[in-house]
């Protein structure tokens, strides 16, 4: 079943679909176990972040589009939310494009997700009160339709891990969502809503914006924490860490998510 299929069905059956981000190698297998050790289903992804750590050299994002294109990706992402929208909209349907050309679906980012800036954040609190960098319905309306894209990353209150060194071990703030935001941008769309950073939200919010149209969550901290910090307790038994990663991968999609067997209801 192809990716876009199971989107969708998972989006049918009021379902979210987790993609774990990896930044370390020897937790794909983890992972992948802990998937189908309760015959679930789960993305395991990777960033350019990461790409690079894994000692590729370093490439503009059309041949890093291109390369995983060629070895089997079954879907690329593509983050333009930095830019202005004109060149959003452009670099997007770009790579939407591209993938479209391969027969695999394009995920795309509106919005801006606090947490990669150099200087110090707001308050949360403000954040979210302000809207900060929420991903606005108009301009939601308008990128969806000039750059194809089939997946849309939104920025609803949540918020990246840590990102700078000097705070990169500490626990996130946690978030929160706004659920009918995220409701009034799917009924716009109708396209499945993609939240990043899913780690440190209020489970409960999680929940609810899954059944406001979020069909896809990103989880990157909450693991990469789990197999860092267990290294560094175990004096750097990768096995040991593993473990660590597996237990909560495991955790995530039964007692977070509830997908357990969801394997079997995407059939």
């Amino acid at each position: 079943m192809k990716a876009q299929e199971i989107m969708q069905k998972a989006r049918n059956l009021g379902k979210c679909i987790p993609a774990f981000n990896v930044p370390h190698l020897p937790m794909v297998r983890p992972i992948a176990g802990a998937i189908a050790d309760e015959n679930s289903t789960a993305m395991i992804q990777i960033a350019r972040v990461e790409w690079e750590k894994f000692q590729a050299r370093s490439l503009d994002y059309e041949k890093l589009l291109e390369r995983a294109l060629k070895a089997g990706y079954e879907s690329v992402m593509i983050d333009g939310s930095r830019l202005p929208l004109e060149e959003n909209i452009r670099v997007t349907a770009e790579a939407a494009a591209m993938a479209h050309e391969a027969g695999v679906p394009c995920e795309a980012e509106l919005g801006a997700v606090m947490g990669h800036e150099k200087e110090k954040m707001p308050p949360y609190e403000e954040i979210f009160s302000r809207k900060m960098g929420f991903t606005k319905l108009e301009e939601a309306k308008r990128y969806v339709l000039e750059s194809r894209c089939d997946w849309l990353s939104v920025a609803v209150g949540n918020i990246h891990g840590q990102i700078a060194e000097a705070v990169r071990n500490q626990k996130k703030p946690e978030a929160r969502l706004d659920v009918g935001h995220i409701g009034a941008i799917y009924q716009a769309l109708g396209i499945p809503l993609v939240l990043h950073v899913g780690s440190g939200i209020r489970h409960s919010c999680v929940l609810e914006a899954v059944r406001a149209g979020i069909t896809k969550i990103n989880v990157g901290t909450e693991i990469r924490q789990t197999y860092e910090f267990a290294l560094k307790e175990s004096g750097n038994d990768i096995s040991y860490a593993q473990e660590q990663v597996y237990r909560k991968v495991r955790a995530y999609i039964s007692g977070y998510l509830y997908n357990t067997g969801l394997a079997d209801d995407l059939k």
